[in-house]
């Protein structure tokens, strides 16, 4: 008995479509922090409730990954390294618009 059965899933289509979340993930997480940069650039409101979304998501995709145990070796001093540049930028920033009365 030879019937041909078709395969709907397979690695590929797994890997596509864990790729195309990726891509998702990635924009929507870049449109959040581009609505937050206009939100308190001409609004002048904080947006601190999307900021918060996009850091409990990096949060929840890199839990996820600690569990699976998939991250790299090196990801603890990627992330502090990371957070401090993210830090000095802020200051830099801060210290600007406060020098230039822009606050």
């Amino acid at each position: 008995m030879n019937t041909f059965q078709s395969v709907e899933r397979d690695e590929r289509t797994v890997a596509v479509e864990n790729a195309s979340y990726k891509w998702a993930y990635a924009f929507i997480t870049y449109a959040l922090l581009i609505d937050i940069a206009c939100r308190a650039a001409i609004r002048h409101e904080g947006a601190w409730d999307l900021m918060v979304l996009v850091i409990v998501g990096g949060a929840v995709c890199t839990m996820y990954q600690a569990r699976q145990k998939t991250l790299a070796r090196s990801w603890l001093k990627s992330a502090v390294l990371i957070a401090c540049l993210g830090g000095i930028v802020g200051f830099i920033i801060a210290a600007i618009l406060t020098m230039t009365k822009a606050i």
